[in-house]
């Protein structure tokens, strides 16, 4: 009984002592300063809340914006263009690629499967290989041309998929990133109808 009553007190005293400490580091956290906690939050509610619909987004996404950054890689090494559509180009490369680095670390929280997604080939806006071409070999003003010309279709098509997933998203950083991409392409597409107007 001694051996018992001895052991309960330690299990009692361990359990005291556990929670004690669990609430002292509570207590402290909320004073730390410098700490990125909201990442591992953000993480965690990626990982719990992801459907058909946000897999699929971030997915077509990656791929959608990598060819956006194609062609504004394109038109940035070129000579002769239009100032207005340089600086246009390297706007859309410094909003993309990061947001690609954001949708590829989502689906790895995820563990999502993209192997039977496919290619887009030439939906949702997406350029030909003969569309590539063309603004490749453009120069002068029709490079400027043809590019504002492609980009606006090309993000009309993003914003197609960005609208499908506000509606059928239910991670709420995928859905708060399709709506970004809606409202900041939206005024891109106002900003390069103007340009090409005054070529």
């Amino acid at each position: 009984m001694k051996t018992r009553t001895a052991a309960t007190a330690a299990i009692t005293l361990t359990a005291i002592l556990t929670l004690a400490g669990c609430a002292g580091n509570t207590d402290t956290s909320s004073d730390m300063t410098g700490m990125d906690h909201g990442s591992t939050s953000s993480s965690e509610a990626a990982t719990a809340e992801a459907n058909e619909a946000d897999t699929m987004f971030a997915s077509m996404m990656i791929e959608h914006h990598s060819q956006a950054i194609d062609m504004s890689d394109t038109i940035l090494s070129k000579g002769g263009i239009d100032e207005r559509v340089v600086s246009l180009a390297g706007e859309i490369k410094d909003a993309q690629a990061p947001e690609i680095q954001q949708l590829e670390s989502w689906l790895e929280d995820w563990g999502a499967d993209t192997s039977d997604m496919g290619s887009m080939d030439h939906g949702a806006g997406m350029m030909s290989e003969t569309d590539m071409q063309a603004l490749d070999e453009a120069t002068g003003v029709e490079a400027s041309r043809l590019f504002l010309e492609q980009m606006i279709e090309h993000h009309r098509g993003a914003i197609d998929m960005a609208q499908d997933e506000v509606d059928n998203g239910s991670n709420p950083d995928a859905v708060a990133l399709g709506q970004k991409i809606m409202d900041d392409q939206t005024g891109e597409i106002q900003k390069m109808e103007e340009i090409l107007a005054s070529l």
